[in-house]
């Protein structure tokens, strides 16, 4: 059994900041490639980030490109989302997903939430404008 929890979502006006956490337990030996989505009132889910297993592949949405920033430490299945500069557009539930990899690999993340088969039960961020 794989646990996926997310934690740090919050109110913060237009302009502020929060930091999200996320932590994959349950297989002690298990690598996985990790990532961050999101899902607003009456859309549909939408990528966020992502970053391998070794940490160089890191990938984002344009919507937040320069603004968020994911980070890991390498061979840890702990995953943090830096979020600045929030607007109210990104008001969202925000999920954390992850994939199994085997230990090995070094390859690059997913951006398609259908490659993830562990997920959390998220975290409401809600910025106010």
């Amino acid at each position: 059994q794989v646990h996926v929890v997310e934690s740090g979502g919050g109110l913060v006006q237009a302009g502020g900041s929060l930091r999200l956490s996320c932590a994959a337990s349950g297989r002690t030996e298990a690598s996985y490639v990790m990532g961050w989505f999101r899902q607003a009132p009456g859309k549909e889910r939408e990528f966020v980030a992502a970053i391998g297993w070794i940490g160089y592949n890191i990938g984002y949405a344009d919507s937040v490109k320069g603004r968020f920033t994911i980070s890991r430490e390498n061979g840890k299945n702990t995953l943090n989302l830096q979020m600045n500069s929030l607007k109210p557009e990104d008001t969202a539930v925000y999920y954390c997903a992850a994939h199994r990899v085997p230990s090995w690999y070094s390859g690059g993340y997913y951006s398609d939430g259908n490659e993830y088969e562990y997920w959390g039960q998220g975290t409401q961020v809600t910025v106010s404008s």
